[in-house]
């Protein structure tokens, strides 16, 4: 089978056409066409540069301090709002969100040592925009439905709201 030559980056000029009678008097080679190319500035740059010209300066108003009776103290204890809640004594750390399926609304998570979590409990996932409470209504290990998941294990739940990697698991206790 025959291979073709691969393109050269450079394009031949083109060449201009000669009449029979021209080729015949003097010359029978062709002669080669030079076109100059000029290159003309884009019409965006152009309409922004005019538009710069016809700006003018915003002159802006005088801003002067209060006095500091006027001014607002700041507060030196963060409202409580602010803040992501902390554990209290009737939660219990259960374990660490893993990974979070955002189309299936399922969370993974790793079980700490020592933690047991059961169909029906009422667990808590706090993370940096995350707050929420739920009832466990499914868990699975290996794509496999269980009812109890013992420590060290890595599960999988369907949760109500969003979650993310590194958020805390808590267990409430009723």
């Amino acid at each position: 089978m025959a291979t073709r030559k691969k393109a050269t980056a450079k394009t031949k000029a083109k060449r201009k056409k000669v009449s029979a009678k021209a080729s015949t008097r003097k010359k029978t080679s062709t002669a080669r066409k030079n076109r100059t190319i000029t290159k003309k500035p884009a019409k965006k740059m152009a309409r922004r540069q005019a538009s710069l010209k016809k700006a003018r300066p915003i002159r802006k108003a005088a801003v002067t301090p209060k006095p500091l009776s006027q001014r607002a103290k700041p507060e030196t204890t963060r409202s409580i709002s602010s803040r992501p809640a902390q554990s209290t004594s009737a939660e219990q750390r259960i374990g660490v969100v893993t990974h979070f399926y955002s189309h299936l609304s399922v969370a993974t998570a790793r079980l700490d040592a020592g933690c047991k979590l059961r169909l029906g409990d009422v667990i808590q996932v706090r993370g940096h925009t995350t707050d929420f409470s739920q009832k466990v209504e499914s868990l699975e290990v290996n794509h496999a439905p269980t009812t109890e998941v013992g420590p060290d294990d890595h599960f999988a739940l369907k949760v109500v709201e969003h979650t993310r990697e590194h958020d805390v698991v808590f267990k409430v206790s009723s």
